[in-house]
């Protein structure tokens, strides 16, 4: 029996779907994986990327700006108030936020730069060009 996947932003549902494996990375407690039969389990989601490996082959990437992650009797539920499919980042727009963001930390404006590096880590993350 598949893991049933829903991720919701306060605008839409992004994904809904059949998943054999669902990756994340949690706040302080690193990366995880459920897999069917997992027990239950909420927490926190870091800025990264989330995956769902499809029951009919192939995957779908996310990358999530915080929220949270519930799982329960095979069913997994993203919470976040910015996801965006890996699908409908603009990779250049990513790579100028980041490099933005670089040189205001350099600056010493580490607040804001530092979240907003972590967004466009997190988009880069997702398109798989990762440097």
């Amino acid at each position: 029996m598949p893991l049933a996947v829903e991720l919701v932003s306060p605008e839409r549902t992004l994904f809904s779907g059949d998943a054999t494996i669902v990756r994340a990375r949690t706040v302080g407690g690193g990366d995880i994986a459920f897999l069917p039969g997992h027990t239950p389990f909420v927490g926190a989601l870091a800025t990264w990327t989330v995956e769902f490996t499809l029951e009919g082959g192939g995957s779908e990437v996310a990358a999530i700006h915080g929220g949270f992650i519930e799982v329960s009797n095979d069913h997994v539920k993203i919470l976040s108030d910015l996801a965006e499919l890996a699908s409908t980042i603009d990779i250049e727009r990513a790579r100028r936020a980041e490099e933005k963001a670089r040189a205001a930390m350099i600056r010493g404006e580490d607040a804001e730069a530092e979240g907003a590096l972590a967004r466009a880590t997190a988009r880069i993350a997702a398109v798989g060009q990762l440097s």
